[in-house]
Order: structure tokens, then C-alpha cells, then sequence
């Protein structure tokens, strides 16, 4: 055998033995990722942590204090088909990106809107639902308004819940206006029904529930919503493997009609109000 041979023939063997070693290092680094990935710790702890924020009827409490809701439904389907229990972990919507990265639970399952500036944060799943903002305004401060440009003044006050994506809504459609936020939706209803901002912008259906609730108080001033927005889970990112296990699943309950039954129950009936009245 020739020098030459023989030199190839021992680069031959070590590119084998460098391709085999890789081939295990990798091996064993995806391993260590889907040991450490989020929906690995849920079965491995037996409980999936979600984060929420109560608003009607994505998630609010019952006459007993229990969490009732659409979102609630969901996230309760979800840790069922994984043999786990659910834990819901109630944030004020402001903070729960920075508590979801920091560990304070293991995904976001509350109405939340995919946005680009979130995505940058955090990784959505495939949208499960859709929603769109909607407005309920007061029938004497906003007497006479109707559609969106009546309330696109320099005199007119709004409402919305700090860190939503109805505040950019406003914002954007309604610059000229001035904007309160509360950490809580509740709280910027409860300014509305005290006269003291023309209208509360929120994601559609909650604005008609006001509305019909205090129909002597509130109206509607838009015959249907003026954006719509694709809803999905949040979760860390980095994490595909808990990903590509949520965009199934949701595949999976929308064909299977769950999704859609949850959302009438909750959107296109009243039968739930008994339940927290």
C-alpha cells in the first residue's frame, strides 16, 4: 500500500469515527432536549401550570369561586388528553410574558392575541381561536356616537386593559382619543358604568355581554368589530418539541368539534350567567 493510499485510507477511518461521534453527540443533545422540554416536565410533574388572566367569558369565576370559562375549558381538555392535572396560575395581563419566561408556568392559555411583538418573546401555537375588538360605550357621554370615527376625538376618554391588544386597537384606529388602562378588565368596565370614560374597548363578546347586562347604562356603538386577531397558546421559546404537541392537539379537538361546541357555549349563549350571577 502506497503512502498515499494509506493516508486516505486513515482520514477515511477518522472522518468515520468524527461522523459516528457527531452522530451520537447530537443524539444524545436531542435526547436531553426532549427530557427537558415543557411538555416532558408536565408528565414528569403530573401537572400542566397555566397562566391566565380573568376576563368574561374567557375565564372568570364562578358563584362558588371556582374558574369557569372558555379558556378554562380548554386548558382543562388539554391537560385530560395528557393524563395530567391542571393548575391555573391567575397574572395580571401585563406581566404574564415575563412570568411565563421566568418559569412561573409552563404556557399562556388566556385569549391571547399572536402578534408579531409578542412572537419576538415568546413561540405561539397554531391559532385555536379567532376574536376581534369590539367597543361598549356609555348612553350618555357617548349619547348620539356611532361607529368608530365618532370616537377618534381629542375630548373623548376610553378604557382597556393594561398590555392588551385592545390598547394598540385604540391606539391605532382612535389616536386622538385619550386612553385609560386598568390591570384588570373588570376595573375598566367598572369606570364605564360610573361615567367616567365614553366607551371600553375589549375583545368581542365581552362589550355585548355589558351591554345587554346594563342595557339603561350601555350600548354598542359598532354593529360588529373593527379588527380580527388569530388566538393561540404561549410557551418559552426554543421549546419544539411541546410545540409541535400543541399544534397537534389542536388539530386534533378542531376536527374532533370540541372547539367549536366550547365556543358557542361560551360566545353565542347566555346559559353560562346563571352560573356567576
Amino acid at each position: 500500500m502506497t503512502t498515499f493510499k494509506k493516508i486516505m485510507t486513515i482520514s477515511g477511518i477518522l472522518f468515520l469515527m468524527a461522523l459516528l461521534a457527531s452522530s451520537a453527540w447530537s443524539g444524545e443533545i436531542q435526547k436531553k432536549l426532549t427530557q427537558e422540554s415543557t411538555v416532558e416536565q408536565i408528565l414528569r410533574r403530573g401537572v400542566m401550570r397555566v397562566g391566565m388572566s380573568t376576563f368574561v367569558p374567557w375565564a372568570m369565576k364562578d358563584k362558588t369561586g371556582k374558574l369557569i370559562g372558555f379558556e378554562i375549558d380548554v386548558a382543562t381538555r388539554l391537560a385530560q388528553d395528557m393524563g395530567v392535572k391542571v393548575e391555573f396560575v391567575p397574572t395580571k395581563w401585563a406581566g404574564i410574558i415575563p412570568a411565563l419566561i421566568t418559569g412561573k408556568f409552563d404556557v399562556i392559555i388566556g385569549g391571547m392575541g399572536i402578534l408579531p411583538k409578542r412572537n419576538l418573546k415568546v413561540n405561539f401555537s397554531i391559532p385555536y381561536d379567532y376574536t376581534g375588538m369590539s367597543m361598549v360605550a356609555h348612553k350618555k357621554r357617548a349619547q348620539g356616537f356611532s361607529g368608530i370615527d365618532a370616537f377618534n376625538r381629542s375630548d373623548v376618554t376610553l378604557a382597556a386593559r393594561l398590555g392588551s391588544t385592545a390598547v394598540t386597537a385604540a391606539k391605532k384606529y382612535m389616536p386622538k382619543a385619550k386612553i385609560r388602562m386598568f390591570d384588570d378588565e373588570s376595573q375598566a368596565y367598572q369606570e364605564l358604568l360610573n361615567g367616567r370614560v365614553h366607551a371600553v374597548v375589549a375583545s368581542a363578546p365581552t362589550p355585548a355581554f355589558y351591554a345587554l347586562k346594563y342595557p339603561d347604562k350601555l350600548f354598542l356603538p359598532l354593529s360588529e368589530t373593527f379588527t380580527k386577531e388569530p388566538i393561540g397558546f404561549a410557551l418559552r421559546k426554543g421549546d419544539f418539541d411541546t410545540l409541535n404537541f400543541f399544534n397537534n392537539w389542536i388539530r386534533y379537538v378542531s376536527a374532533e368539534g370540541f372547539l367549536k361546541a366550547r365556543k358557542h357555549y361560551w360566545f353565542e349563549t347566555r346559559k353560562w350567567e346563571s352560573r356567576i350571577q
